[in-house]
């Protein structure tokens, strides 16, 4: 269980809007912006490019809210730049700005404890937001077949910065306009009675 503790650091190889980096860490974002990670088993597969274009679509909302987007696979940066490059209409994922980090020696998904460990060893689909501080507040995992849904990671997102800014817990189902409550037996019973 890593929620609560800081995030495993890591600097690695990445594509990032086409282009290979050396040494990619979530440093960079340290004290400035949320940080999104998410892994997935591998590229030029099934539901991950629907994953991997869907966050593209919805990284302006996650830009909105000060927060990176960056994905993660055992995959080397050379497949990742392939199937950057790659027109979606053939498989590809052509048109993917965020990172894509290259964890090729299974480090990363072994220290985020998503690395499966029968088969090819691949990661499963772990999502974990980082606050500002690189502490992780949320994680999720779901087995290889399971996609996952962006409006979730948004709406946690949003629970975790309106908490920060006014003190207030989110209940289930909650989104960000709505009445959250006072983390305290009266805000509880007052919240409920509506």
């Amino acid at each position: 269980m890593l929620v609560g503790k800081k995030a495993p650091e890591f600097s690695v190889n990445a594509v990032v809007n086409g282009v290979i980096e050396s040494e990619f860490s979530l440093e960079r974002y340290l004290g400035e912006k949320y940080v999104l990670l998410f892994f997935y088993p591998k590229d030029f597969t099934f539901v991950c490019p629907t994953e991997l274009i869907g966050f593209q679509r919805a990284l302006g909302e996650f830009e909105k809210r000060d927060t990176a987007v960056v994905g993660c696979s055992t995959d080397s940066e050379f497949c990742h730049w392939a199937w950057a490059n790659t027109p979606q209409a053939q498989g590809g994922i052509q048109g993917v700005t965020y990172p894509l980090l290259a964890d090729i020696n299974k480090e990363v998904a072994a220290a985020y404890d998503v690395l499966a460990e029968e088969g090819d060893q691949v990661a499963y689909r772990g999502l974990f937001l980082i606050d500002k501080q690189g502490v992780i507040r949320h994680m999720l995992v779901n087995d290889m077949p399971l996609g996952r849904s962006i409006d979730e990671a948004i709406r946690m997102v949003d629970a975790l910065q309106h908490f920060e800014q006014f003190g207030e817990v989110c209940p289930m189902g909650w989104h960000k306009g709505e009445e959250a409550m006072a983390p305290t037996h009266e805000g509880v019973s007052g919240y409920l009675s509506r």
